[in-house]
């Protein structure tokens, strides 16, 4: 979020956020990654949030869409390197099949799933553009599990020569290249329009004062919780817990209290 809105493009997750959840757009992006024909986005909803408990941790995706024929799609931007990913994707193949049970659904209605990651690196270093996995048997191969679920890791720094030309167009775009068909040409002149738009705009520049507060309560946290430990120890004065955790002296004298009350 430290970009300035003029310059976000399509590879940030605000924009691809907006841009994906336009039918418009997203039906084809899906069909040139998977290579299928969809007959119609349902719904396409942006950045949505899945809590399945008040103690669990909830998943915030990025693009959530159904195709109508009992098949969900979750597509995710990764422009930093991330190694966790793989669990993340376990994670939310998780989480989504629990929100579809929570509506009341046998697990044997489970739906046909495809998690898939977009990422701007090469993962696991292979310098394939597309990296498809599913359950299958270590002692035959040929014999899959089928549980329904796909995870897909896109590399758009790919250089074998193993997607198609549609494909490889669209990664090279993504990767910030200038667009070479009429769909990453469309793309592009939409990442153009919504730079345009002051609603957009100010969305953006909001949503960039909830992370720096969401910062900023993480930072006085952490203060805090050094403060407390210090404290326990009983070894180091007010005005010492105060220079080295970064509190005011007010603070750390309320916090003492605080504790001693505990």
């Amino acid at each position: 979020m430290e970009k300035v809105f003029e310059e976000l493009q399509i590879k940030d997750d605000f924009m691809f956020s907006i841009i994906m959840r336009n039918p418009k757009f997203c039906k084809p992006f899906l069909e040139r990654i998977l290579g299928i024909k969809i007959s119609r986005i349902e719904y396409p909803k942006s950045q949505e949030t899945i809590d399945i408990s008040a103690d669990a941790k909830s998943v915030r995706l990025d693009i959530y869409v159904e195709d109508g024929k009992e098949t969900v799609y979750n597509i995710e931007m990764q422009t930093t390197e991330n190694r966790n990913i793989p669990k993340r994707a376990r994670y939310y193949q998780g989480m989504i099949d629990l929100n579809i049970l929570e509506k009341g659904d046998n697990y044997k209605d489970l739906k046909r799933s495809f998690v898939i990651f977009v990422c701007t690196f090469d993962l696991f270093g292979e310098g394939r553009h597309i990296y498809t996995f599913e359950n299958r048997c270590i002692q035959n191969l040929d014999l899959g599990f089928g549980d329904d679920t796909t995870k897909i890791i896109l590399n758009t720094k790919g250089t074998m020569d193993d997607v198609t030309p549609e494909l490889k167009k669209l990664l090279d775009f993504i990767d910030g290249k200038e667009p070479e068909d009429d769909f990453t040409r469309e793309l592009d002149e939409e990442v153009q329009s919504v730079r345009k738009s002051e609603k957009w705009r100010l969305d953006y520049m909001t949503l960039q004062m909830h992370y720096q507060e969401k910062f900023e309560q993480g930072i006085e946290r952490e203060k805090i919780d050094s403060a407390t430990r210090m404290i326990e120890t009983g070894k180091l004065s007010s005005k010492e817990i105060a220079l080295y955790s970064g509190l005011t002296l007010e603070q750390v004298l309320e916090l003492e209290k605080k504790l001693q009350l505990a």
